[in-house]
């Protein structure tokens, strides 16, 4: 029986998993001109969200891709190009409907249902397709030397409104009281992890019922609940970075989840999928909070 699409790209991420891997941490490098971190691409230059994010993060993992930009073989061919023989695709997916007609066992009407089901297609990383315009493959101009705070990171989070304090050594959301705890930025051992920190608990802040109102039903720590909450968490964490050309390094607290994040993905092929649009939808709202200095990848 052919394998169904939430199991296939479910197994592919609890295989990165099981090695130890997680593949929404920097699965990208800085050649390409296309930007030094980046959500996945269509060909258009639109960002892919939620699940599909994942799973193209985890194929140019496991394939050694620098680029960020995808294509169906047909948009390849509309552009010159042509995939190389042998080259193996990569699956995303979009959410479709079926409409069907039944009869309603009350009133002996037939009626009709909408029954929603995930469709998959296949993609090809520009590195896998020849003749293509140049600009697909453009390498990156080299990268001045960094400054230390990130002008347009400190903008971002000051225009979500969100209280964020700074003292003590750990970072945490106060859920109850509504705050965002994190160190002081001279803490941390570099920029870029400061503000993968404080995505990660902003994402954290958006469960907060005056905003999205997401419970997973957790009650202690290492619950199904608390790891679905933190594997959001993560992922919103990743998707903000990307946009806003920052890398997400592992922190080594979150280790621990990784044995906690099989143990759902394992019992529901579906997880996945769920945690991807729940991050979605809290990177999203971090963004609308932006007015016009919205960060442009994820419009």
């Amino acid at each position: 029986m052919k394998q169904d699409i939430y199991q296939r790209i479910t197994d592919s991420i609890v295989a990165q998993l099981e090695q130890g891997v997680r593949p929404w941490i920097k699965p990208w490098n800085a050649e390409h001109a296309a930007g030094r971190i980046v959500r996945p691409l269509r060909g258009n230059g639109q960002p892919y969200k939620g699940i599909n994010v994942l799973a193209l993060w985890a194929s140019a993992l496991e394939q050694g891709f620098s680029a960020p930009i995808w294509m169906t073989f047909k948009q390849a061919q509309e552009l010159g190009g042509h995939v190389r023989k042998c080259e193996r695709g990569s699956l995303v997916v979009y959410a479709s409907t079926l409409t069907c007609t039944e009869e309603n066992p009350s009133t002996g009407e037939e009626e009709e249902r909408d029954i929603p089901f995930m469709k998959g297609y296949t993609v090809f990383n520009v590195e896998q397709i020849e003749g293509l315009p140049a600009q697909y493959h453009a390498l990156a101009a080299p990268v001045l030397d960094p400054v230390q705070r990130i002008e347009r990171a400190d903008a971002f989070f000051a225009r979500t409104g969100l209280d964020i304090r700074h003292g003590g050594n750990r970072a945490y959301y106060a859920g109850s009281a509504d705050y965002v705890q994190m160190p002081p930025f001279e803490a941390f051992q570099d920029a870029e992890s400061y503000y993968a920190t404080l995505a990660h608990e902003s994402t954290h802040a958006t469960r907060h019922p005056s905003r999205l109102d997401r419970d997973f039903g957790r009650k202690q720590w290492g619950d199904e609940g608390y790891a679905m909450e933190e594997l959001v968490a993560e992922l919103g964490a990743a998707f903000l970075c990307a946009d806003l050309d920052i890398a997400a390094e592992p922190r080594e607290d979150h280790a621990a989840y990784i044995a906690s994040w099989l143990e759902v993905l394992k019992s529901d092929k579906r997880a996945v999928f769920t945690a991807a649009a729940h991050a979605q939808r809290a990177a999203d709202f971090l963004i609308g909070l932006q007015g016009d200095g919205a960060v442009g990848q994820a419009a």
